[in-house]
């Protein structure tokens, strides 16, 4: 739970449980993790309450550990055991063996003036496993440009660790919605890792000797 003076001291919060192992935010084996950590967050198992996904055995086994079970948010905890969500394991980024965070990445672009909003996802890469690709979509009378481009990832340097920001970015109208008007990180995700494939495709073809 939170209420108005809480949120205000912690703004962004979404509340600290009545009950202290109600929640806990730990890594993929769900071990606890020390606060301020992002991890996956766990909530406990009420008796008699376990659920099962339909038909997806693995997909249940997958998703407890133990007496807690995720539903795959990613968070971290504060000192005094206020959660905050940071972001969806399904969106997590995988570059070089670090793990970004997107929303992180989607809230230093959205300081940007020409910036209406973002997704950022990540894209295969043969040398970094993943590499950040930020699709835009831009504020009334911005034009989409590669001098934009470079300016936005250079805005995004300043503000972040460098292997966090995005390699390149993309334009776009309109980016994917789902009903609740959030950006559809999957839609995102499932076009532009496709396009990558195909551009790598292409080019070992080109490169193999016939």
């Amino acid at each position: 739970m939170v209420d108005s003076n809480a949120w205000l001291e912690r703004r962004g919060t979404v509340g600290r449980p009545f009950v202290p192992d109600q929640i806990k935010v730990g890594d993929e084996a769900g071990e606890p993790l020390p606060p301020g950590e992002v991890g996956l967050v766990y909530l406990k198992v009420r008796p008699g309450r376990r659920f099962s996904y339909f038909k997806d055995d693995e997909k249940t086994r997958s998703t407890y550990r133990g007496n807690y079970f995720t539903l795959g948010d990613m968070g971290y905890q504060d000192q005094d055991g206020y959660l905050f969500l940071t972001d969806r394991s399904a969106d997590l980024i995988i570059s070089g063996g670090v793990n970004i965070y997107p929303a992180e990445v989607d809230g230093v672009l959205l300081e940007h003036p020409a910036v209406a909003d973002a997704g950022t996802i990540g894209i295969p890469d043969p040398e970094w496993g993943e590499r950040v690709l930020a699709v835009v979509e831009l504020s009334p009378d911005h034009t989409p440009s590669e001098a934009l481009a470079e300016k936005l990832i250079e805005h995004c340097r300043i503000r972040l660790a460098h292997y966090k920001c995005p390699r390149e970015v993309e334009f776009v109208d309109t980016l994917p919605r789902l009903d609740n008007g959030k950006v559809y990180k999957r839609v995102l995700r499932d076009r532009y890792r496709a396009s990558a494939a195909k551009s790598a495709g292409d080019a070992t073809s080109k490169s193999t000797p016939s």
